[in-house]
């Protein structure tokens, strides 16, 4: 257990100093197996490369297409020409609420969190650009719309972390509403309200939107940028063959693509570059959260794990403790939601759901909150964090801070809320 305790803090230590995810996860891993006896050769060629292989090969198409799908919408001036309607309708003071609302709806349509990253993100810098607000801010405003709340607490929402539960406890996306809304409310308006006192803080103090030549506003002059509702028509074509015709993510985004492309045919010059510098990121973003999902993976297979997982189940007489204490705790180790949930589910799953038949405690109260506890877990080595990081080019210095308020802070105080909502018998 202690070679993982020290794994842990090591691989947090050096990704917040700024050392690179790709070299410290397998380090950490290394350290690990080395405290915990096992073969550091053998672990690190089999089990932590199966990890890492594994996520490049379910994801990488999702990461390239939707990084080329949002370098064109730079590049072509598109995501420029919808900032500037966007804060024309909000208002030119209000760019957090403008990125929270548009990464919240895409999400909660079914976009994947790494889609609306690369999708959302041009179109985020354009609108902090014109309000003048730091980049610093970006990060966690991508974090608090996307990787909380519409992936975790908002009843029906299709992304995966509210979809698992389901076989562990025979319930639908639908599944404990009332505790759903008020998770929802808690991290979406603490969130939120976090995020302003700080931009206002940040903005006395004189610090503003600052340009950097590596991700720069969109290369697009105002004469050749399309029109706002053109500007459109590429997100709303993946939403809607991503939600409503259901087709597979891969095929949304490359019809997205072509919809950029057709619409701005005139910039055609800017095409081959576009797809080139999107392609160059998106393998630098996928390999930054494989890495610490090989990381994870390395976890799993300590015989230590075991008994971590028999301490979450008797930490309380209240099952919804033990069950969203091992949700949170296998994610922020594993750093992933989804990841973590699986192997707690996947270990302790039956065990619960037994659990809520004996107790009479609603299962759909243990599906809310399972979800709910695996968003609450967003350390310095959090896959989909990294991901943010290499997209937007901060650093965890720069933003690891809100971060862990919005993302950590206040989706814990939703997880408490909605344990004892649950033990008092609201679904």
């Amino acid at each position: 257990m202690l070679s993982i305790f020290i794994g842990l803090i090591l691989l947090i230590a050096l990704a917040y100093l700024g050392w690179s995810i790709i070299w410290v996860a397998p380090l950490a891993a290394g350290v690990v197996a080395l405290l915990s006896g096992l073969d550091v050769y053998t672990t690190y060629t089999d089990t932590y490369m199966t990890g890492l292989v594994n996520f490049v090969k379910n994801w990488f198409p999702i990461f390239l297409l939707g990084a080329i799908f949002g370098k064109l919408m730079e590049e072509t001036g598109a995501a420029s020409a919808v900032a500037k309607k966007v804060t024309q309708l909000i208002g030119g003071k209000r760019a957090i609420l403008g990125v929270l609302i548009a990464a919240a709806l895409l999400t909660y349509g079914g976009v994947s969190l790494f889609v609306v990253v690369f999708a959302v993100y041009p179109i985020a810098l354009e609108l902090f650009r014109e309000a003048n607000v730091t980049r610093r801010l970006l990060v966690p405003t991508f974090a608090l719309g996307a990787f909380t709340f519409t992936m975790t607490s908002m009843p029906g929402t299709p992304q995966i972390q509210n979809l698992i539960p389901m076989d562990s406890y025979n319930t639908t996306p639908m599944a404990g509403p009332v505790i759903g809304i008020v998770t929802t409310l808690i991290m979406a308006v603490g969130g939120y309200a976090w995020l302003a006192y700080r931009e206002k803080k940040l903005s006395a103090q004189g610090e503003g939107f600052e340009v950097r030549e590596k991700t720069g506003a969109s290369k697009a002059d105002d004469g050749d940028a399309p029109n706002w509702m053109l500007s459109l028509v590429p997100l709303i074509v993946v939403v809607v063959f991503l939600n409503i015709v259901n087709l597979q993510p891969i095929y949304a985004l490359m019809l997205g693509i072509v919809a950029i492309m057709l619409i701005n045919v005139k910039m055609y010059k800017k095409f081959v570059f576009s797809i080139n510098e999107g392609s160059k990121g998106s393998v630098m973003a996928i390999l930054n959260t494989s890495a610490a999902v090989g990381f994870g993976a390395v976890i799993a297979i300590v015989p230590a794990f075991d008994s971590i997982t028999d301490w979450l189940l008797n930490v309380s007489d209240n099952p919804l403790v033990g069950q969203s204490l091992a949700v949170q705790v296998m994610a922020m180790i594993t750093g992933s939601a989804s990841g973590g949930m699986g192997i707690a589910l996947g270990t302790l799953g039956d065990t619960f759901y037994n659990l809520s038949q004996t107790t009479g405690i609603d299962p759909e109260v243990f599906h809310r909150m399972a979800a709910v506890a695996s968003g609450a877990s967003i350390l310095p080595n959090n896959g989909a964090l990294l991901t943010l990081l290499a997209v937007t080019g901060l650093t965890h210095k720069e933003t690891y801070k809100d971060v862990f308020v919005v993302a950590f802070i206040i989706p814990t105080i939703a997880v408490i809320i909605g344990i004892i909502m649950g033990g008092i018998g609201l679904v």
